[in-house]
C-alpha cells in the first residue's frame, strides 16, 4: 500500500511538473493557479499517505475510547 502510495504521488508530480514548465505565459495576468494546483493536490496525497500509516493506531484508539465509556 505505502510503495503504491509513493508511485501515484511521484506521477503526479511528474505530470504536474511537466505540465508547469510547458504553461503559456501568454496573459500576463494570468496568476500562479498551477503551482497552487499542485500545492493542494500534494497536500491530499500527503494526507492520504499518512492516514493510511496510522490508520490502524487510530482505529485502535478509537475502539478504546469507546469500550472505556459503554458499559
Amino acid at each position: 500500500m505505502r510503495n503504491r502510495l509513493i508511485a501515484i504521488f511521484l506521477f503526479t508530480s511528474a505530470i504536474l511538473r511537466t505540465r508547469l514548465q510547458s504553461g503559456s505565459t501568454d496573459h500576463p495576468e494570468r496568476g500562479d493557479v498551477p503551482g497552487w494546483v499542485m500545492i493542494t493536490l500534494m497536500s491530499a496525497v500527503l494526507v492520504a499517505a499518512l492516514l493510511a500509516v496510522a490508520a490502524p493506531a487510530l482505529e485502535g484508539l478509537f475502539n478504546e475510547a469507546i469500550n472505556r465509556v459503554s458499559p
